[in-house]
């Protein structure tokens, strides 16, 4: 299959082309893996609540009772099923890579597990991501080696491109753990973001890729109904923003190796940095945001608070369902606009235009807190109308 970019597929009306094989599998493996993900989920909820296995409400808990949190093997396994239904022997180079992630896959998963039961030390756990990273990039010769001309930077060598790609994965598998803090925001970010590389590696011929992140998505989905339910909920725990957080980390790293080709070939995406950054848009700045108000407040950028993005929506008024949807609006609106505004914008100057964004970002967060501030004050005087007198 010739390659193509998602814009120019549907604007050509190439619709004949869909009915290949492999978007029927890839379908497939969506709707299955979102199937085994509802029928697994329910016996998961009821093995948490007999051995005890529960999240407490907290002072950053924006939950008053005690719910489940191991949806997170839900989604391994049946993305995981999804996934292997179908054979990955015509691109051999995909299918290396992909066995490699499920190393590293199955390492994070029991890394989250004994997290989510037991805890573990932050230290250990940040060794153990740098390891299962390690694995693709040094046994799959997997990393960004290419920085697409961004502040007029080509080609970077080895011991530049290993540690960035690791730091990447690093990024990504914590900045994806960090937004987990309401109900559907991290499934619903990493849904989105994963049906949007899935499609391209699809329409561009990487079948292992599209399948595997269409497996992943359809996981996610049969979690969200379980995630938003009242009587049945579940959280994915470490378990589950690890795997997708590792998962998402690999597609965006191959999604700009493969469009490396820009060089070469005019279907290729020249501004891919910037899409992944798009795609990945509320967690890269919810997580960029928090550190810098830590450091800047001079305590550890790794101390947990009630700094996020989500808290800060649900300390002004909104629930989880209009607090997620509309943090899914902000990844979904974005990429519009910059697929229909880009055209031929540099690199650097959408970089700058990123950061733009970033600081207003960065304002309006302020102002939100302090919103939040004086409605947390008119709660306390209502609740306590002695203290409006003293």
């Amino acid at each position: 299959m010739e390659k193509m970019l998602p814009i120019q597929f549907l604007s050509e009306g190439d619709y004949g082309s869909m009915m290949h094989h492999d978007i029927y599998q890839c379908v497939l493996s969506f709707l299955i893996a979102c199937f085994l993900s509802i029928v697994a989920i329910p016996v998961i909820i009821n093995l948490s609540n007999l051995l005890n296995l529960t999240a407490k409400p907290g002072f950053r808990s924006s939950h008053e009772t005690e719910t489940p949190t191991l949806g997170g093997i839900a989604i391994f396994a049946s993305t995981l099923i999804g996934y292997f239904l179908w054979p990955h022997s015509s691109n051999p180079v995909d299918a290396n890579l992909i066995s490699l992630s499920v190393t590293g896959m199955i390492i994070l998963f029991f890394l989250g597990l004994k997290d989510d039961i037991l805890a573990v030390d932050p230290t250990k756990k940040l060794i153990i991501q740098i390891f299962a990273s390690m694995i693709l990039v040094a046994m799959g010769n997997f990393k960004v080696d290419n920085f697409y001309g961004i502040f007029n930077i080509h080609h970077v060598p080895d011991y530049v491109s290993i540690p960035l790609t690791v730091f990447i994965f690093i990024a990504i598998i914590n900045a994806i753990n960090l937004i987990d803090g309401i109900d559907g925001l991290a499934g619903g970010i990493s849904l989105i973001a994963g049906l949007g590389f899935g499609i391209w590696f699809i329409m561009n011929d990487h079948f292992s890729f599209g399948c595997l992140a269409f497996a992943m998505s359809g996981s996610l989905l049969g979690f969200l109904r379980f995630n938003f339910s009242k009587t049945s909920k579940i959280f994915m725990g470490d378990t589950g923003s690890l795997i997708v957080g590792f998962l998402l980390s690999m597609f965006a790293v191959e999604f700009l190796n493969l469009n490396v080709g820009y060089l070469h070939d005019p279907n290729a995406y020249f501004n891919a940095p910037i899409i992944v950054l798009v795609l990945l848009i509320v967690p890269i700045f919810d997580t960029l945001r928090v550190f810098i108000v830590r450091i800047a407040k001079g305590g550890s950028p790794f101390v947990a608070d009630r700094n996020h993005m989500h808290h800060l929506l649900i300390d002004n008024g909104f629930n989880h369902f209009w607090a997620a949807f509309t943090l899914w609006m902000v990844t979904i609106m974005n990429t519009g606009l910059f697929f229909a505004f880009h055209g031929n914008i540099t690199n650097t100057a959408s970089m700058y235009i990123y950061i733009a964004m970033f600081v207003a970002y960065m304002v309006m967060a302020h102002f939100m807190k302090k919103r939040a501030v004086i409605i947390q004050e008119k709660k306390k005087l209502l609740k306590h109308p002695s203290l409006s007198r003293s």
